[in-house]
């Protein structure tokens, strides 16, 4: 049976962390993703660029490595004072890199089929051994020989969802009540970034809002809308008559949002759709319906930016993520329980593994309803990481114990880098003793 000192399930932004830092740290390390790639929301959910933290940041040596990675092979540029604008496709091969000079085993397209719990402790997990893509009568037969159950010290659940949480019956804190909606990112290419440019800057003075760079000869810019009147949106009259006309549904109004993206000269990058209804991300008929219905919503927005934006007139879609784009789902019951009151008066702990500033942003299904409250440092503590129930068990991302409105400021990918990088560091300290 093989043995490691971590198994970090999850490949995602918090996963890539843990994963990458531990076996930096000497630990022998296993990284598990049910994905062909790594990555999770900045890869396969096109969600770019990651947003900037506090300049005080802590555990940011995974991030600066990864910034150092794939601005070597063209997938990163600096932003109005952001490096984390990110190029998604690049970013797969940039962590593959990061994983071998770790010394990370990384394990693709692989499932759990199986965790072995003596006590308070996981001891071992089982994967599957081979991919199943029929069903065969031999199947019943060799159920050993089509699995490995893998030994291990420690495991961090990095999954999102808390799916190793689930496996093990660990108490959870979501309640049927709390919920965001969910997006589907994609992009468009094809764009003459140069007359779009030109013509937004002038369309919208509000620089709180659009902003343009030439970044080494390459336009990069930022612009957006929501349905809600907390201020006087430029682009406004232009979704107001693409309503009108029908070219659009109200719905699709709801949040508007754009980036461009590193080594992408003719490419946008859209935070959107969001969509207000099928919100139970837990329920695959919620989930499904969501996909569809983001789907016909991308193709409306499409045809509205070649409508209404100059620059667009021989853009077209060029990619839909593979995943939707959760902002909470499950949240495990950790030793501790991280509460907004924690974020607003930036509670102090003695072993922090993320300090940000990121604001609480919590969306909301209904017009004028968002929130969006602005703060100042605070920090996230090792035990809200720590599972209440499993001894060996921890969890990094927007999976962690914290209470609803407190996870809408902590789930951003900043923020999740820092949690697997301090869980991994603290680990790593477990084992040394």
């Amino acid at each position: 049976m093989a043995k490691y000192d971590l198994i970090v399930v999850g490949g995602g932004t918090a996963g890539c962390a843990a994963a990458y830092t531990a076996g930096k740290l000497g630990l022998k390390t296993l990284i598990i993703e049910k994905s062909i790639h790594l990555g999770g929301t900045i890869t396969s959910g096109l969600v770019v660029p990651a947003m900037k933290s506090s300049k005080n940041q802590i555990n940011t040596d995974f991030y600066n490595d990864l910034i150092n990675e794939l601005r070597a092979i063209g997938g990163q540029v600096t932003y109005q004072n952001n490096p984390g604008w990110f190029n998604p496709e690049l970013m797969k091969i940039a962590l593959d890199s990061l994983m071998a000079k770790a010394n990370v085993d990384t394990y693709f397209d692989t499932h759990i089929t199986a965790i072995e719990l003596d006590n308070r402790e996981i001891k071992n997990i089982t994967i599957s051994k081979e991919i199943l893509s029929v069903y065969n009568d031999k199947i019943q037969q060799s159920k050993k020989t089509l699995s490995e159950p893998i030994e291990t010290i420690y495991v961090v659940d990095a999954t999102g969802n808390c799916e190793i949480g689930k496996f093990c019956n660990c108490k959870f804190l979501e309640k049927k009540s709390e919920n965001q909606p969910v997006s589907l990112r994609f992009m468009m290419s094809g764009i003459d970034l140069n007359v779009f440019s030109k013509w937004l800057l002038e369309y919208d003075k509000d620089r709180n809002v659009t902003t343009v760079e030439d970044i080494g000869g390459q336009i990069h810019l930022s612009t957006a809308y929501t349905w809600d009147m907390d201020r006087a949106w430029a682009l406004r009259p232009l979704f107001k008559d693409a309503e009108d006309k029908g070219i659009l549904k109200p719905h699709d109004s709801n949040y508007f949002q754009v980036f461009t993206v590193a080594g992408m000269p003719d490419t946008i990058a859209f935070n959107c759709p969001r969509i207000i209804d099928y919100n139970n991300t837990l329920a695959v008929k919620d989930t499904s319906k969501a996909l569809i219905l983001a789907r016909k919503t991308i193709l409306r927005l499409s045809e509205f930016c070649k409508t209404y934006f100059p620059g667009f007139e021989n853009a077209y879609i060029s990619n839909i993520a593979d995943m939707l784009g959760v902002r909470t789902s499950r949240r495990i019951r950790g030793k501790y329980i991280y509460t907004m009151e924690d974020i607003v008066t930036g509670k102090k702990f003695e072993n922090p593994v993320v300090v940000a500033n990121y604001p609480i942003d919590v969306h909301s299904r209904k017009k004028n309803s968002s929130t969006l409250k602005m703060v100042q440092d605070y920090e996230i503590p090792i035990e809200c990481m720590m599972s209440n129930d499993i001894d060996n068990l921890f969890v990094a991302g927007r999976c962690i114990s914290a209470d609803f409105m407190a996870q809408g400021a902590l789930r951003v990918q900043t923020s999740c880098f820092s949690m697997g990088e301090g869980v991994a560091r603290y680990i790593a300290k477990l084992i040394s003793r």
